[in-house]
């Protein structure tokens, strides 16, 4: 037996066994890591982000501003009464109260039957029936404008009878809250004319037809509170005397 060959083939093949060892280590490991990498955490490498995260809704700037324009008009209304309700309680000699005309029931049918037509508008304007929307806010419009009328009949038959804003505070403030409120209704009215405009034709748009429902519910709001409003105001004047 050659003894000088046998040392170096000793050495070698432990030292090929190592090599094959620590490779086969490596190569597992970098499995391990490619199956976390790869799908370990359900994750897609290529996605952007997480896909339950929904993006936030666009606010409705028509709900804001009819919110903050209702609120200044209940600060305006409620100094108002309350200046009406101090001098009423007062007792004062010129307080000289007088039976409502007839005029002022006519305008309280009309402004309710406005709400009403409104109502049915804004319904359609909900399921994009383009045609019956346009009807019943051309109707609604109408109903506004005759409200208008129908105060300043009030007025002259008021001055047909000798009632002034001087000299008889309940006269004034008669004149004064029923002038405030029909100025609303007028802005009420140039509202309804925005959405008869937007409303006149058909769309396919889905983000028009929810503007025009925002649009639809924020003056509903105000239409509603002004015929809401004048129900007070009437129960304030005729039996608050």
């Amino acid at each position: 037996m050659n003894l000088g060959t046998v040392e170096p083939l000793k050495t070698e093949t432990i030292l090929e066994k190592r090599r094959g060892r620590t490779s086969g280590r490596s190569g597992g490991t970098g499995g391990r890591n490619g199956s976390n990498g790869g799908g370990g955490n359900g994750r897609d490498p290529h996605s952007d982000g997480d896909d339950s995260i929904s993006k936030p809704r666009a606010v409705d700037k028509s709900r804001v501003l009819t919110a903050f324009l209702l609120l200044a008009v209940m600060m305006t209304f409620g100094g108002l009464i309350g200046a009406y309700v101090v001098v009423a309680t007062n007792g004062v000699a010129e307080w000289r109260p007088f039976s409502l005309p007839i005029q002022v029931w006519i305008s309280t049918a009309i402004i309710l039957a406005s709400s009403f037509t409104y109502h049915t508008a804004k319904v359609a304007i909900d399921l994009e029936n383009t045609l019956k929307a346009r009807n019943w806010l051309i109707a609604t419009t109408v109903l506004g404008a005759a409200f208008i009328s129908s105060q300043l009949l009030v007025w002259m038959a008021l001055v047909s009878r000798g009632y002034y804003m001087s000299g008889n505070p309940y006269a004034g403030f008669f004149y004064i809250l029923t002038a405030v409120h029909a100025l609303h209704v007028t802005g009420g009215i140039i509202a309804l004319g925005s959405i008869l405009l937007r409303a006149w034709q058909p769309t396919l748009e889905s983000a028009e037809a929810d503007h025009r429902r925002n649009l639809a519910r924020a003056v509903g709001w105000y239409w509603h509170f002004m015929g809401g409003l004048w129900v007070v105001l009437l129960v304030l004047l005729g039996y608050w005397k």
